[in-house]
């Protein structure tokens, strides 16, 4: 396998902001010197016919010592850092300008801890690449374990044709933070242009597998030796694309909510948003079919699921104390109190932005978003219908959410005061929502879920619905979680009808019939 970068140390070096010194020894004394960058760059040519070189490298990174850089930094500005560079590039220009075949010399000087004092490390190759002035992006690449929390690997530009990442700066241009792998190989990616797509590669072209995962947009590399399962993601994004938290569209952010007095009898208060005017007219609800004489039995088949979690625009709750509210899943992917069992948790905060957090760490994500936390597995952020974005900032989908039984002909009572339905509410514990302070709050059901919000009753046609709070919000979502109504009226004389296969949006829960 070709050098795709050379890394050589520049030992027993006096000053090491003397271009002279580092460029050639003094003397002719060839066997006895020891090599300095003017060798370096003589031996290991960009391109060569038979034992000529017909091409050398031009672009070339010195290490110093930190502290040294720190203190020019401090002293002259960064004047003498400068210098070297300046005098380096002359120095390569005047030796090696029949070789450069018009490329243009560029050096870069910067501080590292990796080296000791007296000591300047040298990067040069087919794979480092110093941007012009002025040079704008072409790509980004990132890296994760989770597809959660992204870390940044690199930055490509549209004249940097390969670029060389694995696990450390020592073997690579640039090392992937979390880089599983150890030495067994590293991933060269090939730039051909604005035009052509970055090509990926496995260098040596055995040592990793790696395939690229079209639904999420990012390659997954494994190793194929005893790695214990580890596996990398990188993403490779072009530059411009707009993010999806960024789009055009995105909901303004609304007013905050009060804590709304119930009846006197109630002492246990829900927090409800401000009333929004609707702009729009609110879609009717479904008509009914016409009662029959049918007679229909229990069935086991009905039965309602928590398809998804919706996560509150907590800035509508402010005057709560909420700052954020934060939903843990496990190894089955099903809901949980945070901790450090979770394989991944999502967090909106007072702000009303989202959050991903991993064992990797902590970043903001848009929506939607697809994150894929174990094999086999993935967990989808859907974006909210323009009619719920203000109050909802994100729909979780819940793989492996909790069933209840909905046996034809009994009609059962949902809200926060309802325990026969409990066990829908995975929220109603103070553990999932902070204060400001970072104590924990009351149940996180108080944020826009009343005692009672509603009833229903299963029936083959579908779920017959009766609003019993006026305060509370209930939408109707179809299969693909897209709106087809705000509930408003459904009484008990006339029920609002949801069909099976559809959702039922109350408080923090999406609830899917199935019959």
């Amino acid at each position: 396998m070709p050098v795709y970068v050379q890394h050589e140390i520049l030992a027993k070096v006096g000053d090491v902001f003397n271009a002279e010194a580092l460029w050639q020894a003094p003397g002719l004394a060839l066997f006895s010197r020891r090599p300095l960058l003017r060798d370096l760059l003589e031996r290991s040519p960009r391109e060569q016919r038979g034992r000529a070189a017909t091409r050398c490298f031009s672009h070339v990174t010195l290490m110093l010592p930190q502290d040294e850089v720190d203190d020019d930094r401090h002293l002259t500005r960064g004047a003498r850092v400068r210098d070297l560079a300046a005098s380096l590039a002359a120095l390569h220009q005047k030796d090696f300008g029949d070789l450069l075949k018009g490329d243009e010399v560029r050096y870069h000087v910067v501080g590292t801890d990796a080296v000791d004092a007296g000591e300047v490390k040298v990067k040069f190759g087919h794979a480092v690449y110093l941007p012009a002035p002025g040079e704008q992006l072409l790509y980004t690449v990132t890296a994760s374990r989770d597809s959660a929390v992204w870390q940044p690997v690199c930055a490509v530009y549209p004249n940097q044709r390969l670029t060389l990442i694995g696990q450390d700066e020592a073997a690579a241009t640039f090392a992937v933070p979390g880089w599983p792998f150890g030495d067994e190989g590293g991933i060269l990616l090939v730039n051909d242009g604005p035009d052509a797509p970055v090509e990926v590669q496995v260098r040596p072209k055995d040592s990793l597998d790696c395939r690229f995962d079209e639904a999420n947009g990012y390659y997954v590399i494994r190793g194929k030796q005893e790695t214990g399962g580890q596996r990398l993601l990188l993403k490779i994004s072009r530059v411009g694309a707009p993010a999806a938290a960024d789009a055009p569209g995105a909901p303004p952010l609304r007013t905050p909510s009060v804590w709304k007095p119930r009846a006197a009898a109630d002492n246990d208060m829900t927090a409800m948003p401000l009333a929004v005017p609707e702009s729009a007219p609110v879609p009717a609800a479904a008509p009914l079919p016409p009662e029959n004489d049918a007679t229909y039995a229990p069935v086991a088949r009905h039965r309602i699921t928590l398809a998804a979690l919706a996560l509150p625009r907590l800035s509508r709750y402010r005057d709560t104390g909420a700052a954020s509210l934060e939903i843990g899943l496990g190894a089955g992917l099903a809901p949980a109190a945070p901790g450090k069992d979770s394989v991944i948790r999502f967090l909106v905060d007072d702000a009303d932005e989202v959050h991903a957090i991993t064992s990797a760490g902590r970043q903001r994500v848009g929506v939607p978003a697809r994150f894929a936390p174990l094999d086999g597995a993935s967990v989808q952020l859907h974006a909210v219908p323009p009619q719920m974005a203000d109050r909802y900032a994100a729909l979780l989908a819940v793989p492996q959410g909790p069933v209840q039984p909905a046996a034809a002909g009994t009609r059962l009572v949902f809200g926060r005061g309802m325990p026969a339905l409990a066990a829908l509410r995975v929220l109603d514990a103070p553990r999932f929502l902070r204060h400001a302070d970072g104590s924990a709050a009351s149940s996180a059901d108080r944020l826009g879920l009343s005692r009672n919000a509603f009833s229903w009753e299963a029936t083959a046609e579908g779920l017959r619905v009766v609003r019993l709070s006026e305060t509370q919000a209930l939408f109707h979502l179809d299969a693909e979680l897209r709106m087809v109504a705000q509930i408003l009226d459904a009484s008990q004389e006339q029920p609002y009808l949801v069909p099976p296969g559809h959702h039922l949006v109350a408080g923090h829960y999406v609830l899917r019939f199935d019959a």
